[in-house]
């Protein structure tokens, strides 16, 4: 409920305007009995009946039309509150740390953007028409009290009989609803990594098992949905058979009373509208009830969201230590969790303004971690991180990003266009420099051959696993930033286009920094200096001709990976 009012709030004029319409129509409505009871006295009377007519269309007309602008007005309020629920979990997703979304299922995640807030359309609305439904049954029983105590009481006696079922059922509705939006994003985080590793999957001959294990997740959620539906089917039988039954009761007792004298005929067909107009505000009652506690649930999970803790956004004060390096860690210590030894233990390393610097060592050693760091995607539990000699812990994640490039070792790139791919690094960038950076990596010819050239949708330019590879080293080149980091850059591509990239990380490595984590000879020949990295530690450090005759462990690197010499080459 706070998440629900937390999105409500900002559109309380709105709500209030609705408060005010529902209560206009449903004043409307309850007078309209009334004024039949009035149609059957002037008849009885021999009046004239133009008047109470006239009266009772204009009491219908006037409830319809208000009616008809409180559910435009409902309506478009709810699409909004539907909106800034999308709205606010995509910023949380942005803001938050990168651990928090890496440890879900990337397809679970979009289910919170795109499902569970659409279960707040009704539900938005629902508070309003709670209040209103509310009203106007209190209203409809003191008025049907006006006509006659004793028909009063066989309904109310009615009303708590079904109010006791739903109070048992109505919170069941939630927990299923709650259930199937568990089920949901499970199949959606299933299918979406499915999709990703389709190749594999069908190398591997597993479509059937992997068919199989998705149509579970699905069925699982169709049977929480059936559930949910089956507790709501109940409530709205519960409650109009309910009504349906009191009515037939008051129209047995009623009609004994008439006949015995004790009530008017006209106060009897009057307190019969009554009943059956109960029926609204009763219907309405559980309508709203029903879309609020769906709403609960999408709110719920949606609060899942807004616990995500945040990356830090407010600069503090900050003291530079004079002619540091560029980037330098100090006894830094990473752990994933207690039971494992540290990915990076008591790591010490300085990064100067300028020059190559290859992180090398076999699978496990702690490089990606030590990019992880540097980016700030994690924290180390011990231990500090320098940047222009500012501790990591005195600037914000965009401060300390600001100064950073990063090329991934898969080089994804984000749907649209390619010239929107560049543009995500540099939005400022102009054409000049976005052709200037497509030539230094090798694509100009590419891009210029395709029919709308930059513009061309990514999904439709038949990219290569290289191709692609370069875009997002091109978008990386487009920023000047202090440190560029790169996770092998040319692992995909040929070797032509690798001696030009590889001309490009010399051209930058002379006015900046340049960090590789290296696979291959060409990066480490390049290297102006060489970290090897083993079991979480700096194992030695050197040139690529002074690691081979003095450390072991990289001379047996450069043999697995079959990475020659410069003599053999």
């Amino acid at each position: 409920m706070q998440i629900l009012l937390r999105l409500l709030r900002p559109h309380w004029p709105v709500l209030l305007l609705g408060l005010i319409l529902g209560l206009v129509s449903n004043a409307a409505n309850l007078a309209a009995p009334l004024a039949t009871k009035r149609i059957i006295d002037t008849l009885g009377d021999g009046g004239a009946l133009a008047g109470p007519i006239t009266l009772l269309l204009a009491l219908v007309v006037t409830g319809a039309v208000i009616g008809l602008w409180q559910w435009i007005l409902m309506g478009t309020l709810a699409e909004q509150v539907v909106l800034d629920a999308r709205v606010s979990v995509i910023q949380r997703y942005f803001r938050a740390r990168l651990a928090e979304l890496t440890g879900r299922p990337t397809g679970e995640l979009v289910t919170r953007v795109t499902a569970d807030p659409g279960l707040l359309h009704q539900a938005s609305s629902s508070i309003v028409g709670l209040v209103n439904a509310s009203l106007a049954f209190v209203a409809t029983l003191v008025l049907m009290g006006t006509l006659d105590l004793v028909l009063l009481l066989c309904t109310l006696g009615a009303v708590l009989v079904i109010g006791a079922v739903m109070a048992v059922l109505l919170p069941t509705i939630s927990r299923a609803q709650k259930a199937a939006q568990d089920a949901v994003g499970e199949l959606g985080g299933e299918l979406e990594g499915t999709l990703r590793a389709m190749r594999t999957v069908k190398a591997s001959r597993a479509e059937t098992r992997q068919e199989a294990k998705i149509e579970d997740d699905a069925r699982r959620a169709a049977a929480h949905n059936v559930r949910a539906a089956r507790r709501a089917a109940w409530v709205w039988t519960v409650s109009w058979s309910g009504v349906s039954f009191a009515v037939i009761a008051v129209l047995g007792v009623g009609a004994w009373r008439a006949d015995a004298g004790l009530l008017e005929v006209s106060s009897l067909i009057a307190f019969l509208l009554y009943a059956f107009q109960l029926m609204g505000p009763i219907g309405e009652l559980t309508q709203n009830v029903t879309a609020l506690q769906s709403g609960i649930a999408a709110a719920r999970r949606i609060s899942e969201v807004y616990a995500m803790s945040e990356e830090t956004s407010t600069p503090r004060p900050t003291r530079a230590i004079p002619e540091a390096p560029v980037l330098a860690m100090r006894d830094v210590t990473l752990r994933y969790n207690d039971s494992t030894p540290p990915a990076l233990d008591r790591v010490s390393l300085d990064i100067a303004a300028r020059g190559h610097t290859a992180i090398v060592g076999p699978s496990g050693a702690g490089k990606t971690s030590m990019f992880s760091l540097i980016l700030r995607f994690l924290d180390p539990q011990e231990g500090t991180i320098l940047l222009h000699g500012k501790r990591y812990a005195d600037l914000t994640h965009a401060e300390i990003r600001d100064e950073l490039a990063y090329v991934e070792q898969e080089a994804p790139v984000v749907p649209g266009t390619i010239r929107e791919n560049l543009l995500l690094s540099a939005p400022d960038a102009g054409e000049a420099e976005l052709w200037d950076v497509m030539e230094r990596v090798i694509l100009r010819d590419k891009v210029e051959s395709l029919d709308r050239g930059l513009d061309t949708p990514i999904s439709g330019a038949e990219l290569s696993g290289g191709e692609r590879q370069r875009i997002a080293l091109a978008r990386a080149l487009l920023r000047s930033p202090s440190v560029l980091l790169l996770d092998e850059a040319t692992a995909q591509v040929d070797a032509l286009t690798e001696a030009a990239l590889h001309r490009c990380v010399r051209e930058r490595a002379e006015t900046s920094a340049v960090v590789t984590i290296a696979h291959r000879l060409s990066t480490v020949i390049d290297a102006d200096r060489i970290v090897v990295l083993q079991d979480g530690r700096v194992r030695a450090e050197g040139t690529h001709e002074s690691l081979l005759g003095s450390d072991e462990l990289y001379r047996g690197l450069i043999e697995a990976l079959r990475i020659a010499t410069p003599a053999a080459v």
